[in-house]
């Protein structure tokens, strides 16, 4: 049965998976969702047994029904490789009380790759099948791991360029050296003065911008977004959320049927609606639990159901998360305002016009799977430093603010159902601030002093990603004001 897609602000409209892909963001400025979620037509016990590559195509295969087996079992086979430092794609570690989902074993030590490996080959396929002839301009914001994760997929890909916006001050050393080293005849990196939210407005203006969008099409371009309002990376990240319960039943964790609790470290909220997505397929899931930084916008929407951006910028160790627009929240109020199109609407454009929109009680019921807290820097170092402490095992930032969320949702609740915390990064892409946690005060060592000791510390071998950006020449070094992205983004398309 084919599965179609409609727009979070429009409902008269459907469209093929591979258009949506395409596309990446709709006319109207919505987000691309299913008319329905698909149910697993193959069950828990057979899907224990299967590989993740094996996994992938049972979920992909209902959402992506207008690509036939062949082609999307080529896009899978090609994704997950030998890019991967380890077969089984998302390892799962028990340390402590919980299971550590491991999404950081791609190509660039962040969960961003499970579903940025795969995306070029969705995408250039997806262009066969709807006879695109311009050249693809694949436009992204990046808080950090998302811009290295697509400019790694995207590269020297025929017949697309790839442009990334980060702020020039937000992300770590790290993940800004492994941006502005990046190889690739096809790719443009550009650090912006200004946050997260000000690349991703950015973005967001130009893609919804008749005028420029006019002036691509002559030159013989079309955009498309490698972020995660683009189905097409939503889908992937659903299939680790069905691999975690089919590993727990497969390892003997839990029985078929069992309830889990998923928690998640949140930013612009992707990886946790996969979850939802998941959960609305039939998998298990009892609690989904939403953990924030000090940029604390989702605790405060969960606690109220008030959405509110006008609020102070924290700058914090967990970048990734330093948002305060999360952009696929809109996926989630459009469901849970039962598909309303015009409610959705209403409701982006106050956010867009006062920064501000609340739900009513009837949405806010419809949250009741939802638990949401945040870490504070402190207590982000404390559990890095107490897991390491007890167990030995090394956690990054971001996966420490989903950790210590956790510790408080089992204070609060005393709910022990068996939970799968999604790791989304590797400690090594975080050494500065991973290492102070640990020993304290480092701040006499180089970044790279401080993979060593890492190394050391955690047992664990320096992954390639970073040994190759220990001596790679910087080649991107573009920087602009938030204000001159579309300047920028012409300059580059020698379009004037």
């Amino acid at each position: 049965m084919e599965l179609l897609y409609k727009s979070t602000r429009s409902a008269d409209k459907t469209v093929t998976a591979s258009y949506a892909i395409l596309k990446g963001l709709a006319e109207d400025g919505g987000l691309f969702v299913p008319t329905s979620f698909p149910k697993l037509d193959v069950s828990i016990d057979r899907l224990a047994d299967m590989s993740y590559q094996e996994v992938a195509y049972e979920v992909m295969k209902l959402f992506l029904t207008d690509f036939t087996e062949e082609e999307l079992k080529h896009c899978i086979n090609s994704a997950y490789d030998q890019k991967f430092d380890t077969e089984v794609i998302a390892p799962l570690v028990k340390a402590d009380d919980a299971y550590y989902l491991e999404l950081f074993h791609g190509k660039t030590i962040a969960f961003k790759d499970m579903a940025l490996s795969i995306l070029p080959y969705l995408m250039t396929t997806a262009a066969r099948k709807n006879n695109v002839k311009n050249e693809i301009v694949i436009l992204t914001a990046t808080s950090g791991d998302t811009g290295k994760a697509a400019l790694t997929g995207f590269a020297d890909v025929p017949g697309t360029k790839i442009i990334v916006f980060y702020p020039k001050d937000g992300v770590s050393p790290v993940q800004e050296k492994q941006m502005v080293t990046q190889k690739g005849d096809n790719t443009f990196v550009v650090g912006i003065h200004g946050n997260f939210d000000d690349a991703q407005t950015g973005v967001k203006k130009m893609f919804g911008c008749e005028t420029l969008n006019r002036e691509l099409n002559a030159a013989g371009y079309q955009f498309s977004s490698a972020n995660s309002i683009n189905i097409g990376r939503l889908v992937p990240q659903i299939v680790y959320y069905v691999y975690a319960y089919a590993a727990l039943v497969h390892n003997g964790e839990i029985k078929n049927g069992d309830p889990i609790n998923v928690d998640v470290p949140t930013g612009n909220f992707g990886n946790i609606l996969a979850a939802y997505y998941a959960k609305n397929m039939g998998v298990p899931i009892a609690k989904l639990i939403c953990a924030s930084n000090t940029n604390k916008v989702l605790y405060d929407f969960f606690a109220t159901g008030t959405y509110d951006r006008n609020r102070e910028f924290h700058v914090t160790t967990s970048p990734s998360m330093d948002i305060l627009i999360s952009s696929n929240l809109e996926r989630l109020i459009y469901q849970i305002a039962g598909q309303d199109a015009a409610k959705d609407n209403q409701l982006m454009k106050s956010l867009s016009e006062t920064g501000v929109y609340g739900i009513t009680p009837a949405m806010r019921e419809n949250l009741k799977d939802f638990y949401g807290n945040y870490a504070t820097e402190e207590e982000t170092a404390k559990v890095i430093h107490d897991l390491y402490a007890k167990t030995g095992y090394v956690i990054d930032t971001h996966t420490a603010v989903a950790a210590s969320v956790y510790k408080k949702y089992v204070t609060e609740t005393h709910d022990t159902t068996p939970t799968v915390i999604a790791s989304t990064a590797s400690p090594f892409k975080f050494a500065r601030s991973v290492m102070t946690a640990i020993k304290g005060d480092v701040s006499q060592y180089s970044e790279f002093e401080l993979v060593d000791q890492l190394t050391a510390v955690s047992n664990v071998a320096e992954p390639a990603a970073v040994t190759e950006i220990r001596t790679a020449p910087v080649r991107h070094t573009t920087v602009c004001d938030k204000t001159e992205m579309e300047a920028t983004v012409k300059k580059f398309l020698g379009i004037q």
